[in-house]
């Protein structure tokens, strides 16, 4: 079983059911601690990375191109988080990164209503920067609930 070494590595992001996933801003200094096992990128230019990786197109401070292949690719992190080390990055890491984070934690259970704060106090107070991302975050959650 794979984990992340919480005294080392940062951005670090404590779902509700105990699973652990890294959220990073790709255009800040690699974080401490191992590499992911697997990790999902919002962005349509990949860089190149050794482990396997999903890729979202996802415009910055706007919504995926595709929400379907953005909620599959969330909950293949979701459902590797238990056993693998999991990521989940864009640039700068609150926007994007915040919006995927907090459709993890409902992915997790945890009410939709309180998603935007759960990331916000235990990844980044600046996660989830538009109300098109909370939008986004409460239709994942509809979607969920069906």
């Amino acid at each position: 079983m794979s984990s992340w070494n919480s005294a080392i590595t940062t951005g670090l992001l404590s779902l509700p059911s105990g699973r652990i996933v890294r959220g990073r801003g790709l255009g800040e200094a690699p974080p401490n601690g191992e590499a992911p096992d697997f990790g999902v990128y919002l962005l349509d230019e990949p860089p190149k990375l050794s482990w396997p990786a999903r890729w979202v197109d996802w415009p910055d401070f706007g919504l995926p191109t595709d929400p379907d292949d953005a909620c599959s690719a969330l909950r293949e992190a979701w459902r590797r988080a238990p056993t693998e080390r999991v990521e989940v990055a864009y640039w700068g890491g609150h926007g994007r990164t915040g919006t995927a984070l907090a459709c993890l934690a409902i992915l997790d259970g945890l009410p939709p209503h309180l998603a935007v704060d759960y990331v916000r106090s235990k990844y980044r107070p600046a996660a989830i920067e538009t109300p098109a991302q909370e939008d986004f975050i409460a239709r994942l959650a509809a979607k969920t609930s069906r």
